[in-house]
């Protein structure tokens, strides 16, 4: 195959943090690279200086002639005012296509129905979708140049489980006729998607391991290349401990033999500190795990024909769930399809409509969640990991802050640094350190994936298999559903609920109950009108009613915003600035509680509603 492009020698760096160095490879023709590696390695900088966006300090980067490349970042950014249609309109600003309006028009079409935009879609507010419809319109803002190489960085964010699939779909459509490389931490996604694996990371000593195939086949390799690095490392250390006593001996480079010796004993004393580097190099993984409480009652939780509504939606009924010990249950469903209500309902922090649930006195719930709102993002690293002294009590171990910070990945000139100025992988670090130190009966862990790398996921896989209370998760992430779930409930929506041994026949049976038409405008609603007006009409007051009419747009718009305002946050004119962070985070904690605020109330009008 042809090499669309390629990059030779290439280093970045930022300050005194080396990225990557020395990097020479190259992207074919119709191939699908996935691109793999720990958080810091410089994935995604590596993306933008094929992109273009973004400068190498050192090497050259070639492509082909009139190369046409899309590039999707991990946030989507659009225009204040901008329609999903005029999106893509301006994305073909420039290109011939444009000049014919009919064309275009048909075109644009083609492209908005692929992606699942119906016309009623068209003139909807970008930045009012959804996020896992401003990531497909992002998507189709790409495709609609229809470019040779398509660039993606963590494009499964905001997708719920069908979304990924149907992008899976998508990206491996016949015949293929682009290229892409993606950079993600999805490994099922990533087995599916790719045609070749690479891994940057400075562990190996071309910069990268890269292997043809799926995320199985680059497993397969990686173990085979880093028993080749320890037997390697064995063997020069062997070596160099020989050449260092005869050195030591007096060696004297008297003769050309001698000579040769001693400049071979230090070329072999370079090696082995070249190669010790990469071992400590790739040596951090992210110590997790999570401390039980050793109770042994043996049903926890159990709900017996548990119903919910919200809104005028049923989002389960007649549900049966039994929580035991080392019961690993894993939750499915779309976005919007009542996961957490249900986790809200089995623990107790919401009421059923019908049914019962039952659980242990004095039960010890630790929960994990995807918003990191049990975070105070204005205090230090030290005084998130250890608020009271210099001393963590793990597992009734004491431990000092420096050595608990440090098995998260933490230095100890981090300690004074605000959390608002981490990354959201260091944040979620933050949030497990803190979950580490409860004592649990139920674990429940809310996308607690998001923004973690692959090296930390394999540690959370293993501890949570091991963890020996009650695990619930939810995750988009199948491969690490099927690893530690002991079954899998799948909420459709529509009030369905049904279990499952594994997510391969979970994506059977939704195959089976597809629609053949899904759009922007057929995405779960907060809130319908209520089916009983007489009801209505007997609890609620006219402007009560009003109001909870109004109430699903204004989520939606507070939604938007707070969107809109992460989005703003991951610019550089934001984030390298301290006045507009300041100003951007007290925004988005506003947000945030105009948002709370809503669904408390539309909670208290639809109890209200009911009677």
């Amino acid at each position: 195959m042809a090499t669309l492009i390629s990059c030779q020698n290439l280093s970045k760096a930022y300050g005194t943090r080396k990225l990557f160095s020395g990097i020479s490879l190259g992207i074919e023709e119709n191939e699908r690279l996935g691109i793999i590696g720990p958080n810091g390695a410089g994935k995604s900088t590596l993306l933008q200086i094929f992109a273009g966006m973004e400068t190498a300090d050192s090497g050259t980067v070639s492509a082909r002639r009139n190369l046409s490349v899309a590039y999707v970042p991990q946030s989507e950014v659009f225009k204040p005012g901008a329609t999903v249609l005029t999106v893509l309109q301006d994305a073909l600003k420039g290109m011939a296509i444009a000049t014919d309006t009919d064309e275009r028009d048909r075109h644009l079409g083609r492209v908005l129905e692929s992606f699942g935009f119906v016309e009623d879609d068209w003139h909807k507010e970008a930045a009012a979708l959804s996020g896992g419809w401003r990531k497909r319109l992002s998507l189709a803002r790409a495709a609609v140049r229809e470019p040779e190489l398509l660039l993606l960085d963590e494009p499964t964010n905001h997708l719920d489980l069908e979304g990924v699939i149907w992008l899976e779909s998508f990206l491996t459509q016949t015949p293929q006729t682009f290229a892409v490389a993606c950079i993600t931490h999805d490994r099922a996604f990533l087995e599916n998607i790719s045609t070749r694996v690479l891994e940057l990371s400075p562990v190996y000593k071309e910069g990268y391991l890269s292997v043809q195939g799926g995320y199985g086949s680059f497993l397969e390799r990686r173990e085979e290349a880093r028993a080749e690095q320890t037997n390697l490392q064995t063997a020069l250390s062997s070596q160099v401990k020989r050449e260092i006593e005869w050195l030591r001996r007096g060696a004297k480079a008297r003769t050309t033999k001698a000579k040769g010796r001693i400049e071979d004993a230090h070329e072999k004393i370079a090696d082995l500190a070249e190669v010790n580097q990469r071992e400590k190099a790739g040596a951090f993984v992210a110590s997790v795990s999570f401390t039980a409480s050793g109770r042994q009652t043996k049903e926890l939780i159990a709900a017996k024909g548990v119903s919910k509504s919200l809104g005028g939606r049923t989002l389960f009924e007649g549900l049966d769930v039994m929580l035991t010990p080392k019961s690993r249950l894993g939750l499915l469903g779309t976005n919007g399809s009542g996961k957490t209500t249900l986790l809200r309902v089995l623990t107790g922090q919401l009421e059923p409509d019908a049914g019962t649930v039952k659980a242990a006195g004095d039960l010890r719930i630790v929960w994990f969640e995807q918003s990191r709102n049990a975070l105070d993002l204005n205090a230090s690293l030290k005084d998130s990991l250890s608020p009271n002294s210099d001393i963590v009590e793990y597992r009734g171990e004491p431990i000092h802050v420096n050595g608990w910070a440090k098995r998260f990945g933490f230095d100890k000139d981090q300690l004074n640094t605000p959390l608002k100025f981490l990354s959201g992988g260091e944040q979620s670090r933050v949030l497990i350190a803190q979950l580490m130190l409860q004592p649990a009966d139920v674990l429940i862990l809310d996308e607690p994936t998001n923004d973690l790398d692959i090296p930390t996921l394999e540690v959370l896989e293993d501890t949570l298999m091991g963890f020996p209370g009650v695990l619930v998760l939810v995750t988009h992430d199948r491969f690490l559903l099927d690893s530690v779930s002991t079954q899998i409930l799948a909420l459709n929506g529509e009030g369905g609920a049904q279990f499952f041994s594994g997510v391969a026949q979970w994506e059977t049976w939704t195959r089976e109950r597809a629609k053949p038409k899904e759009s922007a405008s057929a995405k779960p609603k907060a809130t319908a009108m209520p089916s009983s007006p007489a009801a209505s009409s007997r609890n609620l007051s006219q402007a009560e009613r009003r109001e909870l009419e109004k109430i699903e747009g204004k989520i939606e718009q507070a939604d938007a915003k707070a969107a809109e305002i992460e989005t703003l946050l991951a610019t550089p004119a934001v984030s390298s600035d301290a006045a507009k962070l300041r100003e951007m985070w007290d925004a988005l904690e506003e947000a945030k509680a105009e948002i709370t605020r809503l669904y408390t109330r539309w909670e208290e009008l639809e109890t209200k509603q009911v009677g």
